[in-house]
Parts: structure tokens; C-alpha cells; sequence
């Protein structure tokens, strides 16, 4: 394992992430499909993982890890992990425990179901209403009420919303077909989206304007293709983190040519932009080899302010 490798594992709290066999994943819930009158026991794995590095708190005199203390507000006196209870503030300064035992008396089909409500269009569905994706698996001998349901999903493009207890919260959810399987996204309520703030501004858009925008659009249009988008953020910092381990110093950024900030007019930043376009639409296309091309590299240009 090299420098890299052994850096990120620290950066991380020193726990490697392992991707494996899906099947393998630890369940994190279980219960049943429910629509109409047909039930499908499956179990809930993570759809997908955080590859966000994630830093210690350090003493700044000898960089030992910092840790914290779960202590009482009122007096700052410690408090063992068996003395803490879960609660919820209904009024200012008042608490009501909730227990296990509490929750076990909620009804254990709201519990332990998701309940289809309505079958739609995903294209009806706003992507704002998305929170996390997760996988459903049948349980062993709901394979076949699992694979008509998919199936269903599959022949007739539609997906099914549901709502569903996930960690002591409902959610609305979204229930799709992808890669053989069938995909829970857990959506927002309605209430919860909150209202943009007003985008309108002093100046008419010209129809100029508006017009070379779309062909500056059209011209960077192409096919989603997720494995063409890494984080590359993530990469020069793993380097920078390497490097300052092995040297003890970072070496100076390299110096931006032309002026930041200068002022140009919209429609002339828009008709450069487009004349860009079009020249790299006209270069032949780099060939492919194993190694991942470096961004980092890659002259910047300078940012520009629309007036």
C-alpha cells in the first residue's frame, strides 16, 4: 500500500471503506412491500457511500487528536453513556423521554411497511424532492412477488410512491426500477421544501443574449456519462496532504495569468464562450490510455464578471 493509500486511510479515521458483493451489505432495515394486496418481505441496504475525507481536530502544540466530552449544560459535569436518555423538547426548558419501549408501541406496520400509495411518472417527480438512495432486496422466498413487481415497474416505466419509517422518521419515498433491482429514494414532504428567494433583477434580457446563451448550452451538450466526473478536489488534496507529509511543506500554488475580475460586457463574455466551444468541437479527440488525464494542470482561465 502505498504513501497515498496510507494517508487516505488516516484521513479517515483509519477505517478503509470495503465495496463488496451488494448482497453482502449489512441490513439497515426490513419489513414488506405492501400494494394491494400483495406483500414482498425485503431488507434495506445503502445505495451508496461518501468518499468526503473527513479531518481530526488537533492540539496545535504537538497535533495530538482533540476529543470531546458529553457533559451537563447546566453544571459542565460529566455524564457516563449509561446515564444518557433520548428526549424531546415539546416547550423552552421542557423534556419528555422517549424510550425503546415507547416506540415499540407505535403501530408495527407503520413500522416495518413500506406502503405504496400511487404509481406516476418519474418525470412528474422534481429532482429537489430526492434525499438518499437505497437497495431493496427480497428476503429469502419473496424472490418471486420481488421480481413482479420489478418487472411491473420495468414494462409499464412507471415508479411507485410510498411512505415509509426509516430511524424513528417517516418518509415519502420513491420506489424504481435500476440494474435489476428495485431502488428506494427517500424524498422530501411537500412542507419541507422551502420557496426559492426571487432571481429577477433590474435589465430586460435581450433576445441576443438569450439566443447565444442556448446556443452556448447547446454546444456543451452531451450523454450522461457518471464515470466521465471524479472528484478531482478530493484528489489534490490527498496530494497536497501527501507531500506536506513527506516534505513537511506545501509548494506554492502556481501564478494566474491575466487580470481577475475584469469587467466585459454579458453578451461579449456569451459570444466568446461560444466561439470557444466551437474551436474545442473541432479539435480531435485526445485517445484514451489507463491513466486518468490531471486536471490540476491544466491552465485556469481567468474569471470574468459579466456587467
Amino acid at each position: 500500500m502505498n504513501t497515498l493509500q496510507n494517508l487516505s486511510l488516516a484521513v479517515f479515521g483509519g477505517a478503509q471503506t470495503r465495496v463488496g458483493n451488494r448482497n453482502m451489505a449489512r441490513a439497515i432495515w426490513s419489513g414488506t412491500i405492501s400494494f394491494g394486496l400483495v406483500s414482498v418481505p425485503v431488507r434495506m441496504t445503502t445505495a451508496t457511500e461518501s468518499k468526503e475525507l473527513r479531518f481530526h481536530f488537533l492540539h496545535k502544540g504537538d497535533l495530538a487528536p482533540i476529543g470531546y466530552d458529553k457533559v451537563r449544560k447546566d453544571t459542565g459535569e460529566h455524564v457516563d453513556p449509561d446515564e444518557i436518555v433520548r428526549g424531546f423538547e415539546i416547550e423552552k426548558g421542557r423534556f419528555v423521554e422517549l424510550t425503546d419501549e415507547d416506540i415499540d408501541r407505535l403501530d408495527i406496520e407503520l413500522t416495518h411497511s413500506i406502503d405504496i400509495c400511487d404509481f406516476v411518472d418519474i418525470d412528474e417527480i422534481d429532482p429537489i424532492y430526492f434525499r438518499k438512495a437505497y437497495y431493496l432486496q427480497p428476503d429469502q422466498g419473496a424472490e418471486k412477488p420481488y421480481r413482479l413487481l420489478l418487472a411491473a415497474l420495468e414494462d409499464t416505466g412507471k415508479v411507485a410512491i410510498a411512505k415509509v419509517v426509516i430511524r424513528n422518521k417517516q418518509h415519502l419515498a420513491c420506489l424504481r426500477p435500476w440494474e435489476g433491482t428495485i431502488v428506494l429514494e427517500t424524498m422530501y414532504f411537500h412542507d419541507e421544501i422551502r420557496k426559492p428567494e426571487s432571481a429577477d433583477g433590474k435589465g430586460d434580457l435581450r433576445k441576443p443574449e438569450i439566443q447565444m446563451a442556448r446556443t452556448l448550452v447547446e454546444n456543451l451538450s452531451s450523454d450522461f456519462k457518471p464515470e466521465k466526473y471524479d472528484d478531482t478536489y478530493r484528489k489534490e488534496l490527498l496530494a497536497l496532504l501527501k507531500e506536506k507529509a513527506e516534505t513537511g511543506e506545501i509548494s506554492p500554488p502556481p501564478a494566474e495569468e491575466g487580470e481577475e475580475g475584469e469587467v466585459v460586457d454579458l453578451m461579449a463574455a456569451l459570444r466568446e464562450s461560444v466561439e470557444r466551444t466551437k474551436q474545442q468541437k473541432k479539435r480531435p479527440s485526445p485517445r484514451k490510455s489507463g491513466s486518468t488525464r490531471k486536471t490540476g494542470s491544466t491552465r485556469k482561465t481567468p474569471t470574468r464578471k459579466a456587467s
